[in-house]
């Protein structure tokens, strides 16, 4: 895309008069030319494999259930054989941390590959443009259709591509909404026209964002709307592998004929033919160097590597590579090893460590939790003249799918005799779920000195497969000053 015009609006009178500046382009719209090579089929791999599982995923079963939901209304998120709950918020936080790091690391690797491969607002784009190019033709067709006035064929072709466009909208806002409550069910009130309000709501926010963003906005919301295209450059240095057209080789640019050799001509091996402009998602010329519009696809490499061919010039006028491989020369081996740098190997080091100790976090962690709650209006009481007695709520959860019993002690080197009483038929937690369970808490009266003593609250849990998980949860114990 052309940059804008920021000259000053000379008045025609040529008084002195205020002079306005544009502050904005004004969008025009990019017709993408369809191309073919080794990154579009990459392109069109990871297509497939991300709506693979997008799509698929929710209607997994596992245990009888839906393999992955975040069910919000009940609190819990499960992910195949892992039941998540509110109080497992810092491993969300982890993780959120290492998919930064690898955003770092693929970054600092290979500028925007995420952007140019795996980004949802680049997938949709490419299914979009898929189906337009199906319904309307390639750019030639396309730009001469938009500019016919309207007749019956233009409202078919429009209402064809528009159709398609609405119904995988609307199939994608279904699915998104199914990771939060269960898919089939979800397909039920559907077919009956029983959505909940807020499940159709979402179901059509989710649609018409998409249909909006891969179909009208696009570039632009790479543009102006993402910030990562905003603070790439903090990520990349001139080792990092980007997209890079070879200026030393392909200058000066102009056309020739197949023959003529283009040293003679005093040329390059540009021929300047637009090609790598007319096939970019975000209508940039990569001739003008890196820009931060640039989302790393390597569609004008594919487009050059066909013009080369035909020309029977070597590959790789466009191509992936560093800015120092370039302007040093330096062989393709020599620059990949240019990879291996403290930038990188530092984010490769903290990813892993971080992976590593997530997932050891995750074999260590308890099947059973255990909160504490005191009674507030009981704090301490004598009871039958011949105990102390304090009163507590146990707030259980069994994250696993099987069912628990629960047994309790209490232990305090401070008060012999500690004893603690709760309803025992009570203390049996089913599969992935929460119990408050109210247990009391009771020292000999001959024992109990006043004040408030640390006592300690022991459960154990005990499973069908042998699981006997112990939480140990440190809590105190008042003794009244007139008993």
């Amino acid at each position: 895309m052309n940059a804008p015009d920021w000259r000053p609006l000379r008045p025609a009178s040529g008084a002195d008069e205020p002079t306005e500046t544009s502050l904005y382009e004004v969008r025009r719209k990019i017709y993408p030319r369809s191309v073919t090579g080794a990154f579009s089929r990459w392109r069109v791999w990871m297509v497939i494999l991300t709506q693979l599982v997008f799509y698929g995923m929710p209607w997994l079963q596992w245990n009888g259930r839906q393999a992955v939901l975040f069910d919000l209304g009940a609190r819990k998120f499960y992910l195949f054989g892992l039941v998540m709950w509110p109080q497992d918020v810092i491993y969300l936080a982890v993780l959120l941390v290492i998919s930064a790091l690898a955003l770092f690391l693929f970054t600092a690797i290979a500028g925007r590959l995420f952007c140019g491969y795996a980004c949802p607002q680049t997938v949709y784009t490419e299914i979009f443009m898929w189906i337009e190019r199906r319904v309307e033709g390639d750019r030639i067709a396309r730009i001469r259709l938009d500019g016919d006035a309207w007749s019956l064929r233009k409202l078919r072709l429009k209402a064809a591509k528009h159709g398609a466009w609405v119904a995988i909208a609307l199939w994608t806002g279904f699915t998104f909404v199914g990771y939060f409550s269960p898919v089939r069910e979800l397909g039920g009130a559907v077919l009956h026209f029983s959505l909940g309000p807020w499940e159709g709501f979402w179901m059509l926010f989710y649609a018409f964002a998409t249909w909006g963003n891969a179909g009208f906005m696009r570039e632009q919301v790479c543009k102006y709307m993402c910030p990562y295209a905003r603070f790439q450059s903090v990520m990349v240095d001139k080792d990092t592998f980007v997209v890079t057209y070879d200026e030393g080789r392909g200058e000066a640019r102009g056309g020739r004929s197949r023959k003529a050799d283009p040293r003679q001509l005093g040329l390059g091996d540009c021929v300047d033919c637009s090609i790598c402009v007319q096939v970019c998602p975000t209508g940039i010329d990569i001739r003008d160097g890196l820009q931060y519009e640039c989302i790393g696809c390597g569609a004008c490499i594919d487009a050059c590597d066909q013009v080369m061919d035909k020309m029977a010039y070597p590959r790789g006028l466009i191509r992936y590579t560093s800015e120092n491989a370039m302007r040093q020369g330096l062989s393709a081996s020599a620059a990949r090893r240019r990879l291996l740098r403290p930038r990188t190997m530092l984010y490769a080091a903290l990813w892993l460590a971080l992976i590593a100790g997530f997932l050891v976090s995750l074999a260590m962690r308890s099947p059973l939790k255990v909160d504490i709650i005191r009674d507030r209006g009981t704090l301490g009481r004598e009871v039958d003249g011949r105990w102390i007695e304090n009163v507590y709520r146990l707030q259980l959860i069994n994250t696993t799918e099987a069912p628990m019993r629960i047994a309790i002690s209490a232990d305090s080197d401070a008060l012999p005799g500690i004893a603690i009483e709760y309803d025992d038929a009570a203390a049996r937690l089913e599969p992935v779920s929460n119990r408050l369970l109210p247990v009391r808490v009771r020292v000999p009266i001959e024992n109990a000195s006043r004040g408030t003593h640390k006592i300690e609250v022991s459960v154990v849990g005990e499973t069908a497969g042998g699981q006997r998980p112990e939480i140990r949860e440190a809590t105190s114990f008042i003794v009244p000053r007139n008993p």
